[in-house]
């Protein structure tokens, strides 16, 4: 069974609980993006996701890329899919008319890369990096080389890669040694080894775009002395650059991306931004990889919910303990244990969903919103959800999909049903793009303590808005809140006397963030599926509902429990 969307449930999320369109016309550039445009394009991605990407799934994993005299052959019938999305518009649908782009809402492009993930996440890691390389290029380019690649990359007739990690320095970027030596003409010679870059090397676009982390001559040790470079595979005269791929790795999962080992041997490259501040340029193209990494954990627990749903209406075993007993074996899905796991995925999938649409919403508003606080606060957002969304929904993808793979019990270990295949390419979106450890550290570290809090308590009383405590869900929704602004404070003052304190704690701490706001996200579900606010059915939503009340939330208070017993708020037990 090949992935489907389920377009309902996402245009119900758009349009009944985010009011998406009606957010996104405040903004001047897209006062025309209305509902109707809205759905025309998410069917249309839907349609082209199911068609033309989904099919291809088995035989990324079983094939898989080849890789001989340099070159990286992918498996068969993904360059074809890739030249039909690049020629379709499908990259450019978010980039700036000027660059070539259709200038839609960045919620619509968050859409199509959560559907494009749960079809083939091999596949989909080949366009994964074209808009935070576009956004790198069009704000720190040179207005030349903006002139030569920009509108490449927006349309995605080149892909991109992010050229970071050495073989001796992985998260620590200040132990990066690719040198960047200056040369009369005004371009440099980037000499190093990379590894693990996704797509350095393939067969799908002419042109590879390579933004290189390397540091010049005069530049100090450590993060801040390192400049970002542009090389590309095919220099602008047509002759190749001297980038050579020398492997790629034998991966757990994601057999249809190549994983390469990049050596740059004094290649051609040239200055992207500033001096010794080629962070502050890539943290652009790594913030939007972030919240996609996240999207890719809704997409992929989406892909096995629904392999593990279909399957557990077909398969008939045993009697499900009910109140008419009858002598004929039920579908599985009639099992209460069956049912808790699928339903607690749902409520999973359906208020990650929440988040990250928001999240794209609010990108958009961050830049665009004509009231300064309004920007203020969109910005607010995004920096504290992002690390949440990356790291709480990716690792669900992972433990999630494994319970998917239970549902089918032995048939779920072989490759025949495909379920297992999603374990394995979800394990590796805890790890890429900054682990969910360093996830946690930059959630609580660096942007919760450093102002006392302050910016996630007015995030946090936000959410609260509107509450009725005498309504169970929204008294659960309170106390959660209470308890992590406790936390907040206790954590501030704690960090004062022992620095590596909240360093324990932080995944703790992020998970009882994440679970506040799934808490948050269902109670919008819940307002806006009542029969007489929304045309869905309202039963669709509430056994995932009554799952994150049951089998979800109370690890809120397991979370509670552990940091405050490292606070010595608690003994521990």
């Amino acid at each position: 069974m090949n992935y489907q969307p389920r377009l309902d449930d996402i245009h119900f999320i758009l349009h009944d609980v985010l009011k998406a369109p009606a957010q996104l016309q405040a903004l001047p550039s897209l006062a025309d993006t209305d509902a109707e445009l809205m759905r025309q394009v998410v069917d249309e991605a839907g349609k082209f996701t199911a068609q033309k990407i989904a099919p291809l799934q088995g035989v990324g994993d079983t094939i898989g890329c080849k890789f001989a005299g340099g070159k990286v052959t992918t498996p068969p019938g993904f360059k074809d899919a890739y030249q039909d999305f690049w020629q379709s518009g499908w990259p450019a649908l978010a980039c700036a008319p000027e660059d070539g782009g259709q200038g839609l809402p960045a919620v619509l492009e968050a859409v199509l890369f959560e559907m494009l993930s749960a079809a083939n996440h091999g596949w989909t890691m080949a366009p994964g990096l074209l808009h935070g390389a576009y956004e790198c290029i069009r704000h720190h380019g040179s207005e030349a080389l903006k002139a030569q690649y920009l509108e490449k990359v927006a349309s995605g007739e080149w892909l991109a890669t992010m050229c970071l990690t050495e073989p001796h320095a992985g998260s620590d970027l200040g132990l990066v040694r690719t040198k960047a030596l200056p040369q009369t003409d005004g371009s440099y010679r980037l000499s190093g080894t990379k590894i693990f870059i996704s797509g350095g090397e393939h067969d799908l676009t002419d042109n590879i775009v390579h933004l290189v982390l390397a540091r010049l001559p005069d530049a100090p040790a450590g993060p801040k002395g390192l400049s970002l470079f542009l090389a590309p595979k095919v220099l602008p005269d047509g002759t190749g650059n001297a980038i050579h791929c020398e492997r790629i790795e034998e991966k757990m999962g994601l057999h249809g991306s190549p994983t390469c080992v990049m050596r740059f041997d004094w290649a051609t490259g040239w200055l992207i931004g500033e001096p010794q501040r080629g962070l502050n340029a890539m943290f652009v193209m790594m913030n939007a990889a972030r919240l996609h990494v996240g999207l890719q954990g809704i997409g992929l627990l989406e892909a096995a919910w629904q392999k593990a749903d279909a399957y557990a209406k077909e398969r008939r075993q045993m009697r499900a303990p009910k109140p008419t007993m009858s002598s004929t074996p039920d579908p599985i899905a009639e099992h209460p244990a069956m049912r808790r796991i699928l339903a607690t995925q749902r409520a999973w999938i359906d208020g990650g969903r929440v988040l990250a649409y928001r999240t794209a919403i609010e990108l958009d508003i961050a830049k665009q919103h004509p009231d300064a606080t309004r920007r203020h606060s969109a910005q607010l957002w995004c920096s504290l959800v992002t690390p949440v969304l990356k790291a709480a929904w990716t690792a669900q993808a992972f433990s999630g999909s494994s319970e998917c793979l239970q549902v089918f019990g032995g048939h779920g270990y072989v490759r025949e049903w495909g379920i297992e295949q999603i374990v394995r390419d979800a394990r590796v979106s805890m790890i890429y793009e900054g682990t969910n450890e360093i996830q946690a550290i930059d959630l609580l570290v660096r942007k919760v303590l450093p102002d006392g809090g302050a910016g996630l308590s007015s995030l946090l009383l936000a959410l609260c808005e509107g509450l009725d405590n005498r309504v169970p869900a929204h008294a659960q929704l309170g106390t959660q809140v209470a308890g992590l602004n406790q936390l907040t404070s206790a954590l501030v003052e704690a960090a004062k006397a022992d620095q590596e304190l909240p360093y324990w704690v932080a995944d703790d701490y992020l998970r009882a963030l994440a679970l506040t706001l799934l808490a948050w996200a269902w109670l919008q579900i819940s307002a806006a599926s009542q029969p007489e606010s929304s045309s869905v059915n309202p039963a669709r939503w509430t056994e995932p509902s009554e799952a994150l009340r049951h089998w979800v939330l109370p690890e809120f208070g397991m979370r509670q429990h552990i940091i405050e017993s490292r606070l010595g708020l608690r003994m521990c037990m």
